[in-house]
Parts: structure tokens; C-alpha cells; sequence
């Protein structure tokens, strides 16, 4: 037991952490959005930013959405008076988008009265800059709100990842899903889900313990999500041991195969289970691959994957069942 506690010590994995490195300035500049249809306006506000700051100028409100939507940007300056689309319009677009509705905003406005700077608050604008401007009162509240918005990304990425295992946990895993989910209906690509866990894990821990059984998890964990690397693949703790995971694109077969591998990298970490049920630990794995349509749920296929995983352990645990759409199956070990 001692040797195979000491193994379970090398698998450990340790939590990710935030860092914020200035090493190469070009590379860690924070990004700043200016939006606004007078280019010579937009290019005074760069000139005052561009020494700090990674800052790109758009001049229409589509253009502005098409650019938070894509980039990865700390702050968005937006002006208020715009033809075609407001400040206001473009605001309540950005609030309304999953990918954009966390961007600070601040409102550059000539406009100083109460009711307009009310209302672009109410609509969620973090702050008011009001021209002409002063560079250095432009400098403040830029480097004031992009501060509050690392620190509140600190915070949030805390609270959405797992402490035992370092991977996203359940809530981060509920705030993504439904943004890829709509991903893939929008770009009507295939969208592959799917759930697994450890095989007899209530022997596991009533055997060597749940300090043993923790290391057991951070293992299984550290071992997917090596293989689950790609931008487009997503891989969490759903709770106890239990997991979850989806990847866009590639037909069912592919990636039935592809965790085939994750089943078979788990097994192959030999860690020692109890003899009467198991020579190491293993996981069981079930999943669906399916073109997501409007009005189609991703709860609804997510328990489509938990009924794949049932069948998985109810053929015999330690391999993949996996559907398609059409509700065509493949079974890793069809002799069990």
C-alpha cells in the first residue's frame, strides 16, 4: 500500500494559477477596444493609451461587436453619439452577448446631462468620460476599471476551478456549455459530449482511504485533461468522481476513438485497486456526438451521454459507449 500511495504522490496535480507577468511588455500589454466613428477622436484616445496598452480602433458599432465578440479585450471605450447604432444600442447588444457581456465599458459622451449618463449606467457602462478630454483623467479610469476587471477574473477563475484536481469545476462547467453550445448551432458544426467516471470508487476509498481516493481523482484528471488540450475542447469535475467533457467538431467515430484513448491512459497509470474487483483503477466513459439545432437543449444530450455511461458500467465498466444522433452505438468491448 505505502508503494502505492507513493505512485499516487507523482500523479498529484497542482492547482493552475494566475499569472500576471511583465517580462515582455509587448506580449502582456492588456487590450483596450475604442469605439467610435470620428477616426480623429479615436486616434487622440489611442495616442493617450498606446504607451500602456494593446489599443485597437474600430468606427462603426458592427464592427465594435464584431471585435469584442473575437478579441480578448479588458476594456471597451464606446461613443455614445454613433449613426446607424447609438453607444446605448451597441451597449445593450454587448450586455446581451455570452462572450461579451463580462467587458467593462466606458462611455466617452459630450453629453453631461444626468438623464443620459443614468441611463447608459443603468444599461451597465462601468464608468463616463466626458470631452473634451484630459489625458491623464483618461489614463486613471482606464487603468482604475482594467485593474477591477483582472482582479474580478482572478476571483472568478477561483470560484470556477475544482481545488482538489486544478480543473474547471461544475459552475464553470454550467457557464461555458451553454456558450459552445450555442457555438456549435450557430457554426453547425458537430458538438461531442460526454461523461465518465471511476469504476468502483466507493471500494476504492473504503480500501486505501480518501486521502488515497483524492489522489485517485487529481490522477484521472491530470490524465484526460492531457488529452483534452485542444481551444475547442473543454474538460471539468462534475462532482465526487465524476466528469465531464465535450469537444467541437469530428464526426462520432472520431471521437469514440479519442476516448478510447483517455480510457485506456487511465488504465494504463496502473494504479493498484482492491484484487476483488479490480486489478487497477479504470474509468467508464459514455457520450454522444450530435449537430446541435435550434431549440435542441444541451441538458437534453447531457443525459443522453449519463445514459451511454449507465450502459458503459452495465456492460461490464473500463470502456466507451458512445451514440450519435441517430442513436447508432459503438461499444468498446463488445465480448463483455
Amino acid at each position: 500500500m505505502l508503494c502505492m500511495i507513493c505512485f499516487l504522490e507523482k500523479c498529484g496535480i497542482a492547482l493552475e494559477k494566475l499569472v500576471f507577468m511583465n517580462l515582455c511588455k509587448e506580449d502582456n500589454m492588456e487590450k483596450v477596444l475604442i469605439v467610435d466613428d470620428s477616426i480623429v477622436q479615436a486616434a487622440q484616445l489611442k495616442s493617450i493609451l498606446e504607451d500602456d496598452y494593446d489599443v485597437t480602433t474600430v468606427q462603426t458599432p458592427q464592427a465594435g461587436l464584431d471585435a469584442a465578440s473575437s478579441g480578448d479585450f479588458s476594456l471597451i471605450l464606446l461613443d455614445v453619439v454613433m449613426p446607424e447604432m447609438d453607444g446605448f444600442m451597441l451597449l445593450k447588444k454587448l450586455q446581451e452577448e455570452v462572450f461579451t457581456q463580462h467587458l467593462p465599458v466606458i462611455l466617452i459622451t459630450s453629453l453631461t446631462d444626468i438623464e443620459h449618463e443614468q441611463k447608459g449606467l443603468t444599461l451597465g457602462a462601468v464608468d463616463y468620460i466626458t470631452k473634451p478630454f484630459h489625458p491623464l483623467i483618461v489614463k486613471a479610469r482606464v487603468q482604475t476599471h482594467i485593474k477591477l476587471y483582472q482582479y474580478r477574473q482572478q476571483v472568478e477563475y477561483q470560484s470556477m476551478t475544482d481545488q482538489l484536481t486544478g480543473v474547471a469545476n461544475r459552475r464553470r462547467h454550467d457557464r461555458v456549455s451553454a456558450g459552445k453550445w450555442q457555438e456549435a448551432v450557430r457554426l453547425q458544426v458537430p458538438f461531442s459530449l460526454c461523461m465518465f467516471d471511476i469504476d468502483k470508487f466507493k471500494v476504492y476509498n473504503d480500501t486505501f482511504g480518501h486521502p488515497a481516493g483524492d489522489k485517485v481523482i487529481s490522477a484521472v484528471a491530470r490524465t484526460a485533461s492531457a488529452h483534452l488540450r485542444r481551444s475547442t475542447d473543454f474538460f471539468a469535475r462534475y462532482g465526487g468522481e465524476e466528469f465531464v467533457a465535450f469537444l467541437l467538431g469530428g464526426a462520432a467515430e472520431d471521437a469514440f476513438e479519442h476516448l478510447k484513448k483517455i480510457r485506456q491512459a487511465v488504465e494504463d497509470l496502473h494504479i493498484p485497486h482492491n484484487p476483488k474487483v479490480s486489478r487497477w483503477v479504470t474509468i467508464s466513459i459514455g457520450g454522444v456526438t450530435v449537430v446541435p439545432q435550434r431549440g435542441q437543449s444541451y441538458d437534453t444530450y447531457l443525459k443522453v451521454a449519463d445514459t451511454m455511461l449507465y450502459d458503459a458500467k452495465r456492460f461490464g465498466r473500463n470502456q466507451v459507449v458512445w451514440a450519435n444522433e441517430g442513436m447508432q452505438l459503438w461499444r468498446e468491448k463488445e465480448s463483455q
